[in-house]
């Protein structure tokens, strides 16, 4: 049976990813206009082996739009764990929750300083998707990723 995409709903969706041997960023979300995304959870597991050059971290961040300064397609960190203390065969949970739309609003010169610039980003006029993303610290760095996510539709 086909999951209902329809304008109204709401559904739960998973991910998984083995990030390959570029860096990145890699997309773990990839946004649709007039979507919201609620983020429940990312596991990341380092399944690293090499004892004698340890990791160097991940990333996990959204490119997307910085209404303070008024500037698209900004990388936008929410985790930096760069300093190696996930290490071989650790896992490291992200539980708290939070939101982000599937676009960006049409460009506004920053600050939010009125309901109207509040409203463009609601909106998401514009045609930049936004994206949840991850990057490896190093070429090497083994990553297993799973997410876990709400996805409404308002379209």
């Amino acid at each position: 049976m086909a999951i209902v995409r329809t304008a109204g709903s709401e559904i739960i969706r998973s991910a998984h990813f083995k990030l390959p041997t570029a860096v990145g960023p890699h997309t773990l979300i990839l946004g649709k206009q007039h979507h919201v995304y609620t983020v429940l959870s990312i596991i990341c597991q380092c399944s690293y082996t090499d004892p004698a050059n340890g990791n160097d971290g991940l990333i996990i961040g959204i490119i997307g739009y910085d209404a303070l300064a008024g500037t698209s397609a900004q990388s936008i960190q929410i985790h930096e764990g760069i300093d190696g203390s996930v290490t071989g065969r650790d896992t490291f949970v992200w539980n708290d929750k939070f939101s982000f739309n599937g676009f960006e609003p049409t460009d506004f010169t920053g600050p939010i300083d009125s309901d109207a610039k509040q409203d463009a980003i609601a909106d998401q006029g514009s045609s930049v998707a936004q994206k949840l993303f991850a990057t490896k610290g190093h070429t090497n760095d083994n990553w297993h990723i799973n997410v876990t996510f709400i996805d409404q539709n308002n379209e």
